[in-house]
Parts: C-alpha cells; sequence; structure tokens
C-alpha cells in the first residue's frame, strides 16, 4: 500500500498527540473491533470560540494516526465554524492523498471533530439538538465512502433504500455479490449505524 511523504511524517512523528486535561469539548468515533477509533479533546475560549489548544489518541493505522494528526494542526488557533466547514477531502488534500480504502480514516477523524464541536454548542444553546429522521440516517451513510469511487455510497449509488419504522432501520445495499469491497462496505454501514441510540434494530438487505 503506498502512502504519501506527508502520511509517514504524520504517523511516525503525530503532532498533538494525547489527552488535554483542561477540554471543554470532547467526542470519540468508530470503535477498536472495527479496526479504527479516535478520539478529540479540544479547549474552546468560551468568548470567541476560537479552538486554542487540541489533542487526539487514536487507536489504528498509520493512516488514521496520520489524519488526526493533521486534522489538529489544521483547525488548532482557528474558530469552530471554520472547524466545522472542514471536509475529509480537504484532510485527505492536505496529506497527498490517502489510498481508497483508507479514505475513511479522514472521514473519522473529520466526523469526530464535528461531533465534539456539536455537543459543546448544544451543552451550551448555540443549537438545538437535531431530530432523528430518515434524513438523519442518510446523512450519516454519506460519511461512508466507496473505495472504488471515491465518493460517499449515497452519491455512488450504493444503496437503493433507506426504511425507518418505529426505530426498525432497514438499509437496501446495491452492491454485487463479487464486489471486493461488499463485506468493506457492510462493516462501515454497521460501524455508523449500530451507534445511534434511537436505532433499535438494523437490518441490512442486498
Amino acid at each position: 500500500m503506498q502512502y504519501s511523504e506527508k502520511v509517514i511524517d504524520h504517523f511516525t512523528n503525530p503532532r498533538n498527540i494525547g489527552k488535554l486535561d483542561n477540554a471543554n469539548a470532547q467526542a470519540t468515533e468508530g470503535s477498536p473491533a472495527c479496526g479504527d477509533q479516535v478520539s478529540f479533546y479540544l479547549r474552546i475560549n468560551e468568548d470567541t470560540h476560537i479552538i486554542e489548544d487540541i489533542k487526539f489518541l487514536s487507536y489504528g493505522c498509520a493512516s488514521n494516526i496520520a489524519t488526526a494528526s493533521i486534522t489538529t494542526e489544521y483547525i488548532k488557533g482557528k474558530s469552530i465554524n471554520v472547524a466545522k466547514a472542514i471536509t475529509w477531502k480537504q484532510i485527505t488534500d492536505e496529506l497527498d492523498g490517502l489510498p481508497p480504502v483508507k479514505i475513511h480514516c479522514s472521514v473519522l477523524a473529520v466526523d469526530c471533530l464535528h461531533t465534539a464541536i456539536k455537543q459543546y454548542e448544544i451543552e451550551r444553546g448555540l443549537r438545538e439538538p437535531e431530530p432523528f429522521t430518515k434524513d438523519t440516517i442518510i446523512n450519516e451513510l454519506k460519511k461512508i465512502i466507496h473505495p472504488c469511487f471515491g465518493n460517499d455510497i449515497i452519491t455512488a449509488k450504493a444503496i437503493k433504500e433507506v426504511h425507518l419504522n418505529e426505530g426498525i432501520v432497514t438499509v437496501e445495499v446495491e452492491v454485487s455479490k463479487c464486489d471486493t469491497y461488499k463485506d468493506h462496505i457492510i462493516g462501515e454501514i454497521k460501524e455508523h449505524l449500530e451507534r445511534i441510540k434511537e436505532i433499535k434494530e438494523l437490518r441490512i438487505n442486498i
């Protein structure tokens, strides 16, 4: 697997690694059982909403560590509004690219950052909690990148339909049974949706 020099640099010399004791915003995304997990700890100025400090802890591969590391460098000293606008594509580009099967690491890092900021804003009345709807599920599925196409599985039309009925979610997947990445995509769907507390049961149909 080919990695850029930036990925290797941030993997072997990660920036801002560790836990921030005076953090007032934090989040953890992913699961060691699925291979990758990252935690961000942020110190946000309560008056200016500038991210004055940020650290991370990571469990996983070189790409997972590198994306978390460069994310902390990218947003340290910036406002939470700037941080909320950062995309996984920007982080991938900052690393001069990632192998297709590792792009999910940049999604994980950005997702974790956005979750930390969202919780910070909700706790301080800066935004309202979002209602759980079918759109919630679709937006979560948009965070899953199809390795073949380099975009999310909704855009790549790998999802035929999503059904929500009293907490039971059914995802109709349009993936060939001989697709090399079928198991990878199914695993990502499970990881992303099973952590949503409003989902009582998840069904994936191929």
